[in-house]
């Protein structure tokens, strides 16, 4: 796939960060690219994973192994938590170069940095030396500056009204 190599970064605190990251992996993989999908802090069981999953060209990676908010979470937790961050970048980042990958998603990439569980001079160090060609989505609330100057897109997502904020929970299909 010619012209890419670039870097998107979806922030804000609205709705809608994953969602786009989802929408580009699938156009990315109905194009013929390959695609790898990294989940940070979440489970890998909603909607969107599991559509995802049974695409062609799409590798499918989440690390929560808690299953937990990191703010639920005991000390051990979190320790458990950062290492399993850290082995599923390692494997997400080393699979995509190894398998030749033209797109990675790197869903909540900026909550895992910025909670703790994983370092941002790797996530930056990995950016930096991408191999030329792929393309490089980044998700999440709170991005560094240092992410905001790498990256060529960035969308930032306004929540101007949520349901949530009525009490009304995540709902299957539409949320999670």
């Amino acid at each position: 796939m010619s012209g890419t190599g670039l870097i998107h970064l979806y922030c804000g605190d609205g709705k809608g960060k994953t969602t786009a990251a989802v929408g580009l992996a699938v156009r990315h993989a109905g194009a013929g690219g390959k695609v790898v999908l990294a989940q940070f802090l979440k489970d890998g069981t909603s909607g969107e994973c599991r559509a995802l999953a049974g695409l062609k060209n799409v590798t499918m990676l989440a690390a929560n192994p808690c299953g937990k908010f990191s703010f639920q979470m005991t000390g051990e937790e979190k320790r458990e938590c950062r290492a399993a961050v850290g082995r599923m970048f390692a494997a997400a980042t080393g699979f995509a170069v190894r398998e030749g990958a033209t797109l990675l998603v790197l869903d909540e990439v900026c909550a895992a940095v910025n909670r703790g569980f994983l370092d941002e001079d790797a996530l930056l160090a990995f950016l930096d030396g991408r191999p030329e060609g792929l393309e490089v989505v980044l998700t999440g609330r709170g991005p560094s500056e240092a992410l905001q100057a790498r990256a060529d897109y960035i969308t930032e997502m306004v929540k101007r009204r949520h349901p949530f904020d009525r009490g009304v929970g995540a709902r299957k299909g539409i949320e999670v």
